[in-house]
């Protein structure tokens, strides 16, 4: 941990975290990309979920995208995870399974950003796609 020694090291360090922060309380509005929940209950975070809700995170802050992310308890599908709820705007939410650091930065640049449905894909939704 970083020691503050002075006012204005405070206040750089609140800075950097309170736009951390931005990414999982941006409000909804016209301009979101998209909506991603963390299934994060136990089986979650056991599987890795702490890590891919990470990686998620800075993908999202190196890409500058508009994109909620939040975290959920478990969705009931504990034998795919981490898992991962994907929802575009005017679309039903995806879930994603067995999503590791590498597999997010792919529901990103792949799904999100191009639209292209990637392997990883939790068959409870399956038929709607």
């Amino acid at each position: 941990m970083t020691k503050v020694k002075n006012l204005e090291e405070l206040v750089k360090l609140r800075n950097k975290l309170k736009d951390k922060i931005q990414v999982r309380t941006i409000t909804e509005g016209n301009d979101l990309v998209a909506r991603i929940r963390v299934a994060m209950g136990t089986c979650g975070i056991a599987s890795g979920a702490k890590e891919t809700f990470e990686a998620l995170i800075s993908e999202v802050e190196r890409l500058d995208l508009k994109v909620l992310i939040t975290t959920t308890g478990c969705m009931g599908a504990c034998y795919a995870e981490p898992t991962v709820e994907v929802t575009l705007p005017n679309q039903e939410p995806i879930i994603f399974g067995e999503v590791d650091s590498k597999r997010a930065v792919d529901i990103i640049n792949e799904y999100i950003i191009k639209g292209k449905l990637i392997d990883g894909v939790v068959p409870q939704n399956y038929q709607s796609i």
